[in-house]
């Protein structure tokens, strides 16, 4: 079971695929996307060939060791991902040999399914009530919406009172909702918007200031009861550590493509339940991420929901769902994602697809947001 070789693939619309192969053929694969990024991630792979082919694949948690600390330099979103993408890997190659899904090694089932959320779009009301109804028709019960796509740094108050009309839009449709603030806004808008939102009673608010300001987040923290999400910016247990201990948050949302995969976003998760902090993985991106995601909830106790990766191109481009031989384990049914019962991850990755698609290499970049004032805001 030694590592013969550690491949990537550059899958549109901007995922990073990783593939690891051991000399007597077994195969694994898992997703390092890091978007706008994938040439950065892919430029670690470099170091970690030097230091891995050759390793026995089934020490995960030792090549987790030597990948994290055997640069000197640890942390950050390139790392990371680079290294979630390995973990998500070997952890499907070993489920694989031993023909057990990834949940079954790390303790057992203890859910059958998890429920999902969709993402909906709109500037309007009506825009954002057509959207809700929808997802409410393919089976969704909850949504995320944006929050603060028009407001500025520091604005007028009066303009918080569209946010609460395309709330109460969505709410109109049978659909709980929760709203992602992007950390656009400054302290004292994301404080009132948050006292006008109340009682609404959103499923959470996520980053409704940066994490880069936990201070800041305390003093929302003691405002109101309406649960508290971040984490997508968070890279590790150590940059979870901190939110956790200081009780500013409600429900963590690390990415396993970005938190170090399977291995790290566990221990990040079973030092959250020490807190009773909740667990919703964030994952805008493809299936092999998504497929790691479940393997989570499969086994994690605290897993309370599953952002849905196709949010934005459900029953539109389905290019999620490219790449998979098999997508009846990503596809929800009235607004649930089973937990797969395959071998590893429980996701059967085209390989010829990917391998054809590789050759163009994707330059995906994030688009540039701006604010009314025609500054640069938060995407």
């Amino acid at each position: 079971m030694k590592i013969a070789r550690i491949e990537t693939f550059y899958v549109p619309p901007r995922w990073l695929f990783v593939r690891v192969e051991t000399q007597d053929g077994a195969v694994g694969w898992g997703e390092a996307s890091l978007e706008g990024y994938a040439e950065a991630v892919d430029g670690v792979f470099e170091a970690l060939r030097d230091r891995l082919v050759g390793h026995d694949a089934r020490r995960i948690e030792d090549i987790w060791q030597l990948a994290y600390r055997g640069g000197f330099y640890r942390g950050g979103p390139v790392l990371m991902s680079a290294i979630s993408g390995l973990d998500q890997a070997l952890w499907d190659l070993k489920g694989r040999s031993l023909g057990v899904p990834v949940w079954e090694l790390l303790g057992g089932q203890v859910r059958q399914h998890v429920q999902a959320y969709a993402w909906i779009g709109g500037d309007r009301p009506d825009q954002v009530a057509e959207a809700a109804a929808q997802r409410r028709s393919q089976g969704f019960g909850a949504v995320k919406m944006n929050a603060t796509a028009e407001l500025g740094w520091l604005d007028r108050p009066a303009a918080l009172d569209g946010v609460v009309e395309r709330v109460l839009a969505a709410q109109a449709q049978g659909l709980d909702v929760a709203l992602d603030f992007h950390g656009r806004v400054h302290r004292p808008m994301a404080r009132q918007l948050l006292r006008l939102l109340e009682p609404l009673r959103l499923l959470f608010v996520e980053e409704p200031l940066l994490s880069e300001h936990p201070e800041a987040l305390r003093d929302l923290a003691g405002h109101g009861g309406t649960p508290i999400a971040l984490g997508e910016r968070l890279y590790s247990r150590w940059d979870f550590k901190g939110f956790l201990a200081s009780g500013v948050v409600d429900i963590i949302q690390p990415d396993l493509s970005h938190a170090g995969g399977i291995s790290e976003v566990r221990k990040i998760a079973a030092m959250a339940e020490a807190y009773d902090v909740a667990v919703a993985p964030h994952c805008p991106l493809g299936p092999l991420a998504l497929a790691a995601c479940l393997q989570l909830a499969g086994c994690t106790p605290n897993v309370v929901l599953q952002e849905l990766s196709l949010g934005m191109h459900y029953n539109q481009t389905h290019d999620l769902l490219n790449f998979v031989l098999n997508p009846e384990v990503l596809t929800p049914q009235g607004g649930l994602l089973s937990i797969p019962s395959g071998p590893g991850l429980g996701v059967e990755i085209d390989e010829a697809a990917v391998r054809a698609v590789h050759q163009e290499r994707h330059r995906w970049r994030n688009p540039l947001w701006r604010g009314p004032d025609g500054s640069v805001s938060e995407w």
